[in-house]
């Protein structure tokens, strides 16, 4: 059998909902690359949050992270780095818009420097795993570059008409996409980037072509990952959007999904 590429996105797909991998996806994923498959991480997560998985599954090739704003090889250097920004200026017209809007709070991430505009515990919590770097304050004043992502924390009501505004104003500079409950959380890259963007750029370097891609994912930020693979595999968990344009699903990320579908797909 020729060699597939696999691309794994975490939350909700990989990981149980504990944030861990189970035993027999981490046994089928081994089995996988030992008949010479190759496996790669594709995540909204910044690298230091999913470097621990990266490292638990033993990979040592490239990985998409931030919604593919940023692509490199953690172990070679040479195969470079591909980061993609959102311009200052435009980051400074969305907060102050933003803050029209009584939200919660806004961070901006360049790379593993977190700037959060309020003090936040909760978020901050959940933004510390991988040790950044983290400045507390008016991300006007404290934002001297352009950034790889921002987050909006927003109430609930509010996230369409936020939404919204970026379609209307910043359609041409900016991506916007919304978190899966609980968190009422929109994400903004750069316009064009997305997971396939990265996973093409991995794809192009071991000669994969998108028919031996097989891609999973569970929310909207999958959508153009799994339109561009040539098995677009949604999880039984996938939210509805991401299941219209899957060709093929699997079982929930608490049933093993992952496993089950490369088990049978590839005959391990």
């Amino acid at each position: 059998m020729k060699p597939y590429l696999i691309a794994l996105d975490l939350d909700g797909t990989l990981l149980k909902d504990d944030k861990t991998i189970s035993d027999l996806s981490k046994t089928v994923i081994q089995r996988a690359r030992a008949e010479g498959h190759i496996v790669c991480i594709a995540t909204g997560r910044p690298y230091r949050s999913s470097s621990l998985y990266y490292n638990e599954l033993a990979l040592n090739t490239p990985i998409v992270n931030f919604n593919g704003a940023y692509v490199h090889h953690p172990k070679d250097t040479a195969w470079g780095i591909h980061h993609k920004t959102l311009e200052l200026n435009t980051v400074k017209d969305i907060i102050e818009v933003a803050e029209k809007h009584n939200i919660h709070n806004m961070l901006a991430e360049i790379i593993d420097d977190v700037y959060f505009h309020y003090h936040d515990e909760k978020l901050l919590d959940v933004f510390s795993m991988g040790d950044p770097n983290v400045t507390v304050g008016d991300l006007r004043e404290n934002l001297g570059d352009n950034v790889t992502s921002i987050l909006i924390h927003s109430k609930e009501t509010e996230v369409e008409k936020i939404r919204h505004y970026l379609s209307e104003v910043h359609a041409e500079v900016v991506d916007h996409r919304r978190w899966g409950a609980p968190w009422h959380v929109i994400e903004i890259i750069k316009a064009g980037i997305n997971k396939a963007v990265g996973l093409d750029k991995i794809a192009a370097h071991f000669d994969i072509p998108q028919e031996r891609v097989i891609a999973f994912g569970d929310e909207d930020n999958d959508l153009e990952m799994l339109e561009y693979a040539g098995h677009g595999v949604a999880m039984g968990n996938a939210i509805d959007k991401l299941k219209a344009v899957a060709n093929k699903e699997t079982r929930t990320n608490e049933e093993n999904g992952v496993a089950l579908y490369l088990k049978k797909t590839l005959d391990l």
